[in-house]
């Protein structure tokens, strides 16, 4: 029997390895280094993901900005182990077989927490059921529901069929993984003699899960209507307790997990003040996202803190002492991840962007209220503060969802406006973002650039990974900024802070622009060519104040102590 105290880990997508296509961005992302910080603790846990077969999508890009998306091909057998077991999901139509992949997640004390990829691509099932694990995302409302059978359904049999028979708690990262409180209601029901599902099951169960939301973007909240969650699921045991699965004719993945949860949060202080607003009924804590560290730091840096704060990596607290770390070799460092970062752009896009000019980055998902042209509103002013104040060159990237043609069209106006200012300002759009060109990015640019429409912000997190190389922020007041921004001491503000309710205030997107303006012609470049001191030392109290907590370690142990062991440990 494995350890009674056991968390099992359910996310959609889990970014823990480049060469795995197993995750999109920050959701999945988010996932891996949760992962990761748990094998550092030693906390005994299990993690259940899908495994994406053509993955979410290989991004192409043509010389207009057009976006082409092309399966992401790779071999499950050169990086997972298979396991022996199979098990099945009844869904309307057919019987599902899944099996396992197995890869082990080793923390920095040789503890491992294994991640379970499922898989529906069997000899077994029918050619429709076998691509139900393809692609990450993809197809269409039914496609997607039949995924969520088999992850939160197929992964709590999974679970019990590799032995996991006593969990303590089920985490859902997302409302994706929230099918597996039906398992668990059917499983309780059988443990207690009964077919039928109860209110009391729904009680015993509540006390096992714990819910995380992380967007109040409504297009991240799955629902599906009755009838089509009737006709996937067929006649599942859960459904006469309708009143409780079902609102207003709808299977909406949010609420359920709401319902059926113990302990919600959301994933950065202001983001549980919107959540507890738009769900008022429940009880919606808050603990804010992290990154892991060690995977984080670039190696000029790692190098730096080894030598300077020898035992960061078990300790990411003792990250705060980069206030002694001698501010040239700070600087040396950012110098040589800058070196890296500019010879793989210029070696990409040819585009001779050059080490001393100042390096603005901007990578996340192309999506409209990200806002990634609100540089480039007033063209004329930004031209003239390249001219006159210092100059500077601009490196993007991001995948747009291959069926939002709002961000596929921003990623075409980036691209027009990089032509139109070819004679003035560098500017790349990279293609394919990933782990792998994520951590280039937030390592090797000078200032890290964040323009969202509050409150869409829940979080973020590469502002994080950027502070843990002593990159700063300019960022507008939303998601982990608002806690981590101390205007020119660990980066600077666009706007004010939005104090009003949930609802999306009309975007006031000239006035952020110009407060940007202002920033980067009145302080942030005279500061970077003119006081370069003073520019490290923002650099010196982004490691040390934010680097320092806004990592995955002090998050999942405040889970551990907030939601995995509520009501039995204070913090």
């Amino acid at each position: 029997m494995i350890n009674q105290q056991i968390i099992a880990y359910f996310s959609m997508e889990i970014g823990i390895d480049t060469n795995l296509s197993t995750y999109s961005g920050g959701l999945g992302v988010l996932a891996g280094d949760t992962i990761r910080s748990a094998a550092d603790l030693a906390i005994p846990m299990v993690a259940v993901s899908l495994l994406y077969r053509k993955g979410y999508f290989y991004q192409k890009l043509d010389s207009e900005g057009n976006q082409r998306e092309e399966p992401f091909e790779w071999t499950p057998e050169d990086y997972l182990e298979e396991m022996p077991v199979r098990v099945t999901v009844q869904l309307a139509n057919s019987t599902v077989s899944i099996r396992a992949w197995k890869y082990e997640v080793k923390g920095i004390g040789g503890f491992t927490v294994p991640v379970y990829f499922l898989d529906t691509d069997l000899d077994e099932n029918s050619q429709d059921d076998r691509q139900i694990t393809n692609h990450l995302y993809g197809g269409d409302d039914a496609y997607r529901l039949r995924q969520e059978a088999v992850l939160g359904i197929g992964g709590i049999k999974m679970l019990r069929a590799l032995g996991y028979n006593d969990v303590f708690r089920y985490h859902m990262n997302e409302g994706h993984a929230s099918l597996l409180i039906f398992e668990l209601l059917v499983e309780e029901a059988n443990n207690q003699g009964r077919a039928l599902v109860t209110p009391e099951d729904i009680e015993t169960v509540r006390q096992k899960c714990v819910f995380t939301t992380h967007t109040p973007v409504p297009a991240g909240h799955d629902k599906f209507p009755k009838s089509l969650a009737l006709d996937v699921l067929g006649n599942h045991p859960v459904f006469n307790l309708e009143s409780e699965i079902f609102i207003e004719d709808t299977l909406n993945m949010t609420y359920l997990a709401l319902r059926m949860s113990n302990y919600i949060n959301g994933v950065a202080k202001k983001h549980g003040e919107v959540s507890r607003l738009m769900f008022a009924q429940y009880d919606i804590d808050s603990i804010t996202n992290g990154v892991h560290v060690p995977t984080w730091t670039s190696e000029p840096f790692q190098k730096l803190y080894d030598t300077y704060i020898p035992g960061w990596r078990g300790d990411n607290l003792s990250l705060r002492y980069a206030l002694k770390v001698p501010r040239n070799e700070i600087w040396n460092a950012h110098s040589d991840a800058k070196r890296e970062l500019l010879r793989y752009v210029n070696k990409k896009t040819n585009a001779g962007m050059e080490q001393d000019v100042f390096t603005i980055g901007f990578a996340r998902r192309a999506t409209p209220y990200k806002r990634a042209s609100l540089l480039f509103t007033d063209i004329e002013r930004i031209k003239r503060i390249a001219e006159q104040t210092g100059r500077f060159q601009i490196i993007y990237a991001g995948k747009a969802h291959p069926r939002d043609e709002g961000g596929k069209e921003l990623i075409r106006e980036i691209f027009r406006i990089k032509e139109l200012l070819k004679n003035n300002i560098k500017i790349v759009y990279l293609e394919n973002y990933d782990i792998d060109l994520g951590k280039l990015l937030t390592s090797g640019v000078d200032i890290w650039l964040n323009t969202p429409q509050p409150p869409l912000e829940a979080s973020g997190t590469s502002g994080m990974k950027a502070a843990l190389n002593g990159v700063p922020s300019l960022s507008v007041l939303d998601g982990w900024w608002i806690e981590g921004h101390i205007e020119g001491v660990t980066g600077w503000s666009i706007g004010k802070e939005q104090q009003e309710d949930t609802q999306v205030q009309v975007d006031d997107g000239i006035k952020d622009a110009k407060d940007l303006y202002d920033k980067l012609e009145y302080v942030i470049l005279p500061l970077y060519y003119r006081q370069r001191d003073r520019y490290i030392d923002v650099m010196q109290h982004s490691i040390a104040l934010n680097g320092s907590f806004f990592n995955t370690k002090r998050m999942v142990l405040q889970y551990l102590l907030k939601a995995y062991h509520k009501g039995m440990v204070q913090f």
